[in-house]
């Protein structure tokens, strides 16, 4: 029989977990219409609940592969970084299209908008309250986890758990602002092209930066189980990469939709 070690690319075990995330997936996104339409939340939590579970234990795996298995080899893992690359460059595109959205209806606003941006009767956010606290705090998080890795780099484990720990820290502390930022929110998805770009563009980076938290905290207490080495820790290089990925989009969101667009 043919092994994993007789391959150039990633070869793994036949795993069900893209199915089951698929259909968490799918559970979600029909749960979601469910509650909005009928006012019940039994298959969105299902599928939350599914989802959770794929990705619990779809890191397992990965955690047993990569690091008792030593299915990771060199070129394995520069197979990985180029897939996390590509990955990050799909969701470049798919924000794109939200920029793309915003700037067709702020450049030029219809009659129907008022002739105006924001459109009349729009009462924007104060783009140098909660939005500027939100930019440093993720600027911050930018820079503790490049300290985490260039600390797991230099073998230096204590500084690098200190520092990640914080990134993990500020990128819930984020989370919960714009959530008390939506809480009080002076209009709503329903107001205009406006409260409509604005709820789908801040939202979903919104939940690329709960993702990001997640990926992280696995990170954190891979770390903690030793399983990273100074050449040894592609699932935490990928984690800070989506971060830093995360981090630049928000500034591209502060700039044009909290500021510009305000």
């Amino acid at each position: 029989m043919m092994t994993h070690n007789h391959h150039t690319f990633h070869l793994v075990d036949m795993s069900p977990w893209p199915l089951t995330g698929s259909v968490s997936a799918l559970m979600i996104t029909t749960g979601l219409v469910k509650w909005f339409h009928q006012f019940n939340m039994d298959l969105l939590i299902l599928g939350l609940l599914a989802t959770s579970l794929t990705m619990i234990q779809w890191w397992r795996d990965i955690t047993r592969e990569g690091t008792y298995q030593g299915l990771h080899t060199t070129r394995v893992m520069v197979g990985l970084q180029w897939g996390m690359i590509l990955f990050i460059t799909s969701e470049v595109l798919f924000f794109f299209s939200f920029f793309w959205a915003f700037f067709h209806s702020s450049l030029s606003p219809s009659i129907e908008l008022g002739n105006c941006w924001p459109p009349a009767g729009i009462q924007p956010f104060n783009p140098f309250q909660i939005p500027l606290l939100n930019t440093a705090i993720l600027l911050a998080s930018g820079a503790t986890v490049t300290w985490s890795h260039h600390a797991i780099i230099s073998s230096n484990l204590t500084q690098a758990l200190q520092s990640l720990t914080l990134t993990v820290i500020l990128g819930f502390y984020f989370s919960a602002l714009q959530a008390l930022e939506y809480f009080e929110a002076p209009f709503t998805i329903a107001d205009s092209v406006y409260g409509s770009t604005f709820f789908v563009a801040t939202g979903f980076h919104g939940l690329h930066v709960i993702i990001g938290s997640l990926f992280l905290l696995v990170c954190l207490y891979r770390m903690y189980m030793c399983h990273f080495s100074s050449t040894h820790h592609l699932g935490f290089e990928a984690a800070a990469w989506y971060w830093h990925f995360v981090d630049v989009v928000w500034l591209f969101l502060y700039v044009s939709i909290y500021w510009w667009g305000s």
